[in-house]
């Protein structure tokens, strides 16, 4: 039997390692590709050979985005059973190279938010050219061993720090922008929170629109189409204002077409106009919905699992959405500063904006999807499952906040990070069932241990009174004597059960729906992204110096 067990774990071994070898061939053969290109279609200009190696980390970057950020757009579809893994990184897959391609923008600031004050390299380009490819080698390893450890971060974080701690020792301290750096920071504590909080009202919502009614199916047929049009309303508002900003133009002169509609065509889309089209797609959305569920009525049975189904439909499109959404913004993180790199060397100056070409683009965008497929399963089972269990209502709550949260955060002009969004979401649907647990008081364990306790406590206080009385008197008998050491054991004893029936009352309301240690984690994870991205990447830049001098 010992030997069968063996030989299976050896099995298993070597199909896990061959697997892993098929991963790094197919990863390495994608940056070799990537390399070879470029050097290729750039053999003309002078320092084509660094163009090739920065667009071959440009590359490794782009894998590390799609290994470790998209995690938080499916996850919890994934979690929730609405998508297979499969599925969900075909659709992810897709979804985020069709938004980097399609809305990923001709143009970009190269200096992610304005991070360093590009100036500083005036006349220097070399320099610059140095700086931004220390950046970015930094966070894609940053990334990379973030994902080995399944911890998810911000790779908006990642390339910061980065440009930051290769900006510093490039040209000093005196070159970062610390009014962004400190609205950075402040994004660690407000983007879980809001995100944290809107995931728990919706969820609450739900619970108590739905879920806690009598005969919830009634209820879910007024409830769940305003919801779902809630969420339309949101992803609409959300894509336009995030997804397509950087293809307005083009969209408003379409639009313009039409009678009684005049759109600016100049600026990006405003909040106003994103709500109004969010607006109309709710309407339409919330009848057919609405349609659907009544002509489904009869299939469906009062149960809270029955209820779940409803919302399947709306996770596949959220996952969907928030990944086109996430290719055509984050896709910058991974191409912003190659794309400075290629202007760099092509025009032989700095500029502070670099119009990006296709093939830019394209390695941001198919390297986020082979990045994905390779190695996002693990962090996509991290965000699912690991830190708390999901069902499709927990996981709809948090697409929610995940769309809602940056809109409420773009209006007031708040730093957050749809990372620490999406996680936060997470950990305010773990904390809303444990919280509700204690508030009903479901767990009628605890209730018999405190009325246990209650009585152990006026035992131990009966017997301590009566000893008292024993040791007080002036003569004592020999039977006085016995009892008080009776009573000795017996305070001691009822010392002993009561100290049990605490721990086992702690015990009872001791949090079992969100995983500590994934907490700690993932926020330690967070904390050091910037700092550990800087210095790596100060490292890497006096590398690259001393190599190239």
């Amino acid at each position: 039997m010992e030997i069968q067990t063996v030989s299976k774990l050896q099995k298993e071994a070597l199909k896990e390692s061959a697997t892993d070898f098929a991963r790094f061939g197919l990863a390495l053969f994608f940056l070799i590709g990537v390399l070879t290109y470029s050097f290729l279609t750039n053999g003309g200009i002078s320092n084509s050979m660094f163009l090739a190696v920065a667009a071959l980390f440009g590359a490794y970057m782009a894998m590390n985005i799609g290994a470790n950020d998209v995690a938080n757009n499916v996850g919890p579809a994934v979690g929730s059973k609405a998508l297979t893994l499969t599925t969900a990184i075909i659709i992810a897959a897709i979804f985020e190279a069709s938004g980097a391609l399609i809305a990923g923008g001709e143009v970009v600031k190269t200096i992610k938010d304005g991070i360093i004050e590009i100036s500083a390299f005036s006349g220097h380009a070399d320099t610059f050219i140095w700086a931004m490819m220390a950046a970015l080698l930094a966070a894609a390893l940053w990334l990379n061993l973030a994902t080995m450890m399944q911890a998810p971060v911000s790779t908006t974080h990642s390339i910061v720090g980065g440009v930051m701690g290769a900006g510093i020792a490039a040209a000093g301290f005196s070159v970062v922008n610390w009014g962004t750096m400190g609205g950075i920071v402040a994004s660690w504590v407000i983007s879980p929170l809001l995100g944290g909080i809107i995931a728990a009202i919706f969820l609450y919502s739900i619970k108590k629109t739905i879920l806690f009614k009598t005969n919830k199916i009634e209820a879910a047929e007024k409830y769940v189409p305003i919801f779902v049009a809630i969420m339309s309303y949101a992803f609409v508002t959300y894509i336009i204002l995030k997804g397509l900003k950087q293809i307005w133009g083009q969209i408003a002169e379409i639009l313009n077409i039409l009678p009684l509609i005049s759109i600016e065509t100049s600026k990006g889309p405003s909040f106003l106009t994103a709500s109004i089209f969010g607006l109309i797609i709710a309407v339409f959305v919330y009848g057919y919905v609405k349609k659907r569920i009544a002509a489904n009525m009869q299939t469906l049975e009062n149960t809270k699992a029955s209820v779940n189904t409803l919302f399947t439909i709306p996770l596949i499109f959220s996952a969907a959405l928030l990944s086109f959404a996430h290719g055509a913004n984050d896709v910058a993180n991974a191409i912003g500063p190659l794309a400075a790199i290629n202007d760099a060397i092509v025009n032989g100056g700095v500029s502070s904006k670099a119009s990006i070409p296709l093939w830019v683009m394209a390695v941001g965008a198919f390297g986020i999807s082979i990045g994905l497929a390779l190695y996002g399963p693990k962090l996509i089972k991290t965000v699912g499952s690991e830190i708390t269990e999901l069902d499709q209502i927990r996981a709809f709550s948090i697409a929610m906040s995940a769309s809602i949260t940056v809109i409420i955060a773009s209006q007031l002009g708040l730093p957050v990070s749809s990372t620490h969004i999406a996680i936060g979401g997470v950990f305010g649907v773990g904390f809303l069932r444990e919280w509700l647990q204690i508030k009903d008081d479901k767990n009628h364990s605890i209730e018999e241990e405190m009325s246990i306790m209650k009585d152990e406590l006026v035992t131990r206080d009966a017997y301590a009174s009566e000893l008292k009385e024993l040791e007080e008197k002036d003569e004592k008998t020999q039977e006085d004597y016995t009892r008080i050491v009776e009573l000795y054991k017996l305070i001691a004893e009822e010392k002993r059960i009561i100290k049990l029936t605490k721990k086992s009352i702690k015990k009872a309301r001791k949090v079992q729906y969100v995983k500590r240690d994934a907490i700690k984690k993932i926020v330690a994870a967070w904390i050091i992204t910037v700092p550990f991205a800087a210095i790596l990447a100060g490292f890497l830049f006096f590398t690259i110096k001393g190599i190239m001098i």
